[in-house]
Parts: structure tokens; sequence; C-alpha cells
């Protein structure tokens, strides 16, 4: 079978996918498809239905900015947020340029034929001039190699693929991890299982949800453009004034973030042991915040049980967990909250560009990009959330519409001016990744304390963005010409 050719490939078929296909189309650029390795489109949302999911930014902003949407409430939970997701691709048509089980196996860069070779796990291939990597950071969940874990004779999964035809009720489960996904798990099936073991590497600060359902006179008013616009621009200020704390007053930080955690976590949690036990030693923020208002209060439940570092998982075996000290944890069901490869492995696919060489080599030492987006070397290639493109304060859709800016003026650059190939300059982007890593170090993420999976191997964050989202939003805005060689 020979290999289809188009002007585009966009690899998944998430929130940045759909962002990158509609900027398309509403530039004139129709020649193009969407690689999705799953049987289903949609992306993180249609994926992650494990119990309790929900976005932790409000609704109104983590969405897209041209699609207002009658939200029921001011964080939407996981079928919400699928729905909307449903009513963007069938509202463009993209449906239809989707091209599902296409696990990407690799991508190669042809000089002779200024294009991008991609070849897929199902044994299909593609040229495109451009590629657009939407594959997100939050994609390819990882499960530690834990003694024995494929000895255990029960049943086990990781969050990003639950089993729902498997029944918690009475059961003994046990959840590994404390982090985001966690955190709505825990509150939401304990009343449920039987006993419920929760092994905390280290814990989080945890501030309480300002959740609150909308009536239905004011979902009305959602869907009015005007007004769900003012109530973005609302919701997005007073979200980027935190920003400061994150960076320029850690003092800011630990008197009022970390007091109201501290304080949520007093009224929740009564025994003095435990409240000790679920106290981070890390300045607020240095990891990220969860926003729960369940949590804390279900380390009360008689059949929830806490599992610190000192007494952790030893190895896994037939029955369950044996901890560190030595007691043996029967389950009838282990769940591994334990995160995904979010910076080291932010494209889950290799990649060869100019000169044979391959991106692993080419981050061996840390993963970096122009703008979280471009890099030399590798001549139209775009990545949606690279690099230092996440964001702790606000919405990573607003990132992700920013990045598009800059993806589509270069691709259109090229189309008016007859080029072939955008690629940044090497001094541009050396000059620009040194400037950021001395710019995060004045941040929360980099002097808070504590050790995340914003950082990458080599102890540099890379997850994060170190400004003002409105910052990064002006700086790519537009393509500038001379930061880049196009031929």
């Amino acid at each position: 079978m020979g290999s289809l050719n188009y002007k585009v490939v966009i690899v998944g078929s998430g929130f940045s996918g759909q962002c990158a296909a509609i900027n398309l189309i509403k530039n004139g650029i129709n020649d193009f498809i969407i690689l999705e390795r799953r049987n289903f489109t949609g992306g993180t949302w249609c994926q992650n239905s494990y119990p309790g999911a929900a976005v932790d930014v409000q609704s109104p902003l983590y969405s897209l900015s041209f699609e207002p949407y009658p939200w029921s409430r001011m964080f939407a939970e996981q079928k919400e947020l699928e729905t909307y997701t449903n009513m963007v691709i069938d509202k463009y048509g993209l449906r239809e340029k989707v091209t599902l089980n296409a696990d990407v196996k690799d991508i190669t860069w042809s000089e002779d034929d200024k294009k991008w070779h991609i070849e897929t796990k199902n044994g299909s291939s593609f040229h495109a001039q451009f590629v657009i990597n939407c594959s997100g950071p939050l994609s390819t969940p990882v499960v530690p190699n834990f003694k024995g874990k494929e000895t255990f004779k029960g049943e086990s999964f990781h969050t990003n693929n639950w089993n729902h035809d498997f029944d918690l009720t009475g059961k003994r489960v046990a959840i590994i991890g404390s982090g985001a996904s966690a955190s709505q798990v825990i509150p939401t099936i304990a009343p449920d299982v039987g006993d419920l073991h929760v092994f905390q590497r280290t814990p989080h600060w945890v501030l309480p949800r300002p959740d609150r359902i909308f009536s239905r006179f004011e979902r009305k008013l959602l869907a009015v453009k005007p007004i769900y616009k003012l109530l973005r621009y609302i919701i997005y200020w007073s979200l980027e004034t935190r920003m400061i704390g994150f960076k320029y007053s850690p003092w800011l930080m630990k008197n009022i973030p970390q007091r109201e955690a501290l304080h949520h976590l007093k009224k929740q949690v009564k025994d003095i042991d435990k409240r000790k036990a679920l106290t981070p030693d890390y300045t607020i923020g240095c990891k990220r915040i969860i926003l729960s208002n369940d949590l804390l209060k279900t380390y009360n439940r008689e059949n929830t049980h806490l599992y610190l570092k000192d007494n952790g998982i030893k190895e896994i075996n037939e029955n369950g967990i044996l901890t560190t000290q030595g007691k043996q944890v029967d389950l009838d069901l282990i769940v591994y909250a334990t995160g995904y490869d979010a910076t080291d492995g932010v494209i889950p696919y290799p990649v060869i560009g100019r000169n044979n060489k391959s991106l692993s080599e080419t981050w061996s030492e840390f993963p970096r990009a122009y703008l979280g987006t471009s890099l030399p070397g590798f001549p139209n290639l775009f990545l949606s959330c690279g690099p230092n493109s996440g964001i702790g304060h606000t919405s990573a859709i607003f990132i992700i519409e920013s990045q598009m800016n800059y993806i589509i003026d270069a691709i259109k650059q090229c189309e008016f001016k007859g080029y072939q190939t955008c690629e940044v300059k090497e001094e541009t982007e050396e000059t620009y990744t040194t400037k950021l890593h001395e710019e995060m170090k004045k941040t929360i993420w980099y002097r808070g304390g504590c050790n995340s999976w914003y950082k990458s191997k080599n102890g540099k964050v890379i997850a994060m963005y170190p400004g003002f989202s409105f910052s990064f939003y002006k700086i790519t805005k537009k393509l500038n010409p001379d930061h880049h060689v196009f031929q």
C-alpha cells in the first residue's frame, strides 16, 4: 500500500488537535488528516473516565475561545467535557478528517522531497509537508516497575484505562499515588468499597474547590457570546494574578494560599497524626495544587487507610501488597494513579530530523523547543504543549490557542510566499531556552523545595512556562521572520 500525501498531518485528536484542525480550516487549508492512536476521537477527556474525573480550571475558561458552551457547573465533570469535545468535532466536520487506530511508529524528515514520512504501527504510511504533534503531555501513562506486580492475581489498571466492568462494591482496593487523578478517585469510590488503601509517596497541598452548579437561567446566559466572553475575561484575570506568587513572591504563597490550605486541612481532618502525614514540607505551588472539598475528609473514614513513604510498597505479590514494614495488604484491585511521562517523553514516538539526527539525541540533556513549539534541525515540525509550555495558574487551552497562532502563521508564510520549509534558527532557540531557564530559577517550581513531574531527569523544570500567559500569547501571536530560515 502506497503512502498518502497531505499538506499537514496532525497527530492526536484531543483539544490541541481539534484547535489545529479548526485553525487550518479557517485559513483555507483543508488538505490535512488527523491521526488518532485510539479507536475513538477526543483525547484526554474521552479517555480519562475514572470515577470523579473533572477539570480543575473553571469550565468557561477551559474551553475554546471561539466555542462558548452552556456549562452545567463551574468545574465541568468528565462526561460534560466529553460531550463538549464531541460537539466541537461534529460542528467542524473533523470526524471525517480522523484516521483511527493510527498509532504513529516514527516520523522521518526527507531532504529529497522536503517532507515528513510518517509510519504507523498498523502499517499505513503518510507523507506531509508539515506535522503538528498534538499527542498531549498527559497521554502516556506510567506504571512504576514494582517488584512482583505481574504476579498479582486480582484486577489492576492505570486511572487512564479505568475498567468500568469491574464492580468496586465491597472490594479491597489500593490506590497507588496521591496526585491529581488519585485525589478525584479516592473520595468518589471510598463510600462504595470495602477497604481503601492509599499509598502516598508525597502529600499535596489541597485547597477548597470553589465549584457551583449553574442555574437554568445562568446556562442560557452562558450561551450568549458577549456574556461568555465577559465571564472568561473575569476568570482569566483573576487566575493570572496567581503568577505573582508563583514567580515573584514566595511570601505571598506561604501567607495566603498555604495558610488557607492548612486551615482546610485542620478543618477536614480531626486526627493530629493524619494531619501531620498530609502536610507537605514544600512551598505550596511547587507541585500541582489539588482542588477538592472531599479528599481530606475521606481520610476520616474507618475504611480508608493511609500508607506513607516510610511504610510504602516493598513488593506486589499474588494476593496484594507487602509494605516495607512487613505488613501484608490483601487486595482485589490495584489502581495505579501514578501519572504520565509528561516531561522526557513529551513526544511518544521516534523523530528523525535533518541530517538523520534524532529528537532523542537533540533532547539527550533535556527537552527544549523555541516557544515550546519548534526546533532547529526539524523543519516544518510543530509541537503543541511542547517543552516549557505548561501553565500552572490558568487554562492550558489558552496556551494551546496561542501556539496555534504561531504555527498557522508559519504555514501561511510558506503557502503565500512559495517556501517549502520553515525552521527556527539554532541561535534563536538557544537564546530563548537560556533566558527561559534563567527566568525559571525565580519560580516556585524551581525553588519551592520539591521534586515533581514538572522536572526532567536532570532536574530542569521543563513542563512549565515561567511567566504570565499573556506574555506567552504576545510572543506567539505572529512568527518573527528574523528568527527563522525559509527555503
